[in-house]
Order: C-alpha cells, then sequence, then structure tokens
C-alpha cells in the first residue's frame, strides 16, 4: 500500500512539474517524508532529474543556455550550503524545514512579486535553488519566481534544463556526505515508471487543460503537505517529550 501511495504521489507531481515548469518535489516531498525520511531528499531528486531529462528533450528549441550560466554559478554555493545543513539538523528538524519550506515557496508563487530575469536575480534564483533542492528536494519555486512571466514554453524549457544540473550537483553533494547510496537507489525504482507516466500523461493533456486551473489545484495540495509535515514535527516532539 505504502509503494501504491508513493508511486501515485511521484505520478502526481511528475504532471504537475511537466504541465506547469515545476512542483514535483513540492508535492511528493512532504507526504513521502512521512512515509519514509529515506525518500528526502535523494530518491526525489534523482525521480527530478529523470523529469527533467524527458523535458529538457521536449523543449530544447527554447533552451536558453546564455541566461541560465548566472542561475548555474549561484547554484554552487547553494548546492554546497544545503549539504552541510543536513549535517547539522536531524530528522525531526529536517520535517519542519521541508514544511516551511513547502509553504513559503506556495507564497512566493502566489505572491504579486516581480523580479527581472537578470544576472543579479538568477544568480541569487540560483543559490537558493541550491540550497532549498539540497537540504528538502524543493529547489524550483526561486528559479519560477524569476521567470514567471516569461512565456510558458520559455518557462518549462529553462526550468527543465537548470533542474538537469542542479538535480546533478545535489546528487554529488548527497553522496559526499552520505545521503545518496544504494539504498537510496535502490527505492527509487519504483518512482521511474511513474515519473515517465506522469510526463507522457502531461505532454498529452496540458493543452487541455487550465493552466490556472492546475496551478490552483496544486498550490492546495502543496500548502496540505506542507501543515503536514509541520503537523509530524509537533507530533514528535511530543512523543519524544511523553
Amino acid at each position: 500500500m505504502e509503494i501504491a501511495i508513493v508511486v501515485f504521489v511521484i505520478f502526481v507531481g511528475s504532471f504537475v512539474q511537466s504541465s506547469i515548469g515545476f512542483g514535483l518535489a513540492i508535492v511528493a516531498a512532504p507526504i513521502l517524508f512521512l512515509i519514509d525520511p529515506l525518500y528526502v531528499p535523494a530518491p526525489i531528486t534523482i525521480s527530478a532529474l529523470t523529469l527533467s531529462v524527458a523535458n529538457s528533450y521536449s523543449h530544447w528549441r527554447s533552451i536558453s543556455f546564455r541566461g541560465l550560466r548566472f542561475a548555474i554559478l549561484g547554484r554552487v554555493p547553494g548546492t554546497i550550503s544545503g549539504g552541510f545543513l543536513l549535517l547539522w539538523i536531524d530528522q525531526q528538524a529536517l520535517a519542519l524545514w521541508l514544511g516551511l519550506s513547502v509553504l513559503v515557496a506556495v507564497a512566493l508563487s502566489m505572491s504579486n512579486i516581480v523580479f527581472k530575469a537578470n544576472g543579479k536575480s538568477l544568480f541569487f534564483a540560483g543559490f537558493l535553488s541550491g540550497f532549498m533542492g539540497t537540504s528538502t528536494s524543493i529547489g524550483g519555486p526561486p528559479m519560477a519566481l524569476v521567470m514567471q512571466h516569461q512565456e510558458n514554453d520559455f518557462i518549462r524549457a529553462n526550468l527543465a534544463a537548470f533542474f538537469v544540473v542542479s538535480c546533478f550537483m545535489s546528487l554529488v553533494m548527497l553522496s559526499s556526505i552520505g545521503r545518496f547510496g544504494m539504498e537510496h537507489i535502490m527505492i527509487s525504482l519504483p518512482l521511474m515508471p511513474a515519473t515517465l507516466v506522469g510526463y507522457w500523461v502531461a505532454m498529452r493533456t496540458m493543452h487541455r487543460i487550465s493552466h490556472e486551473n492546475l496551478r490552483r489545484v496544486s498550490l492546495g495540495l502543496c500548502v496540505i503537505a506542507g501543515l503536514a509535515a509541520i503537523a509530524s514535527y509537533w507530533i514528535y516532539g511530543c512523543q519524544c517529550g511523553c
């Protein structure tokens, strides 16, 4: 039953990200963390890498490597910082950080903040993406916020290309601190088909579904997942205290 739930959640997250450019980790990380903390962040990052390669291939004509170089440069120190955070906090604190990260990501996605996509903003977004992505697997919102006023195909293409590089960086960092090994690869295997099926369904339905409606539903699921992760922090703390 747990595997079925995990596979379904990854399918939904993959569908959402393929449709709007990001969202797999926001949807999946809090729920999978409650099922088994081992899923966060490495296995979800593996799924995100797989999905990003597929989406980059589909939208490669719209990729702007000139703009992405600033974000990738910022991603390097952000990735290192996120890795050190994992060495510093325990599993209980990670649940709280994960839940708060999701709620902040939702708030940013719903805000009317407008950032001009220049070198400085992309570098800073890349840094935040690296920090959040390595520690929680949720690295999409900072980049999506900077690119949100571009055309849909441009957003999907460039977020996917950025995620290919950033997910690889995160996995290298996680491996160096002992958070990515064979056990993570093994529990990632059932996630791969669900990831690709979510991508396949999105490619054939994204133009039939209202972008705004999908965005609202996905953000609603994210709020529920984020609150659940925060609740698990308090429940775990209460149990330990008792």
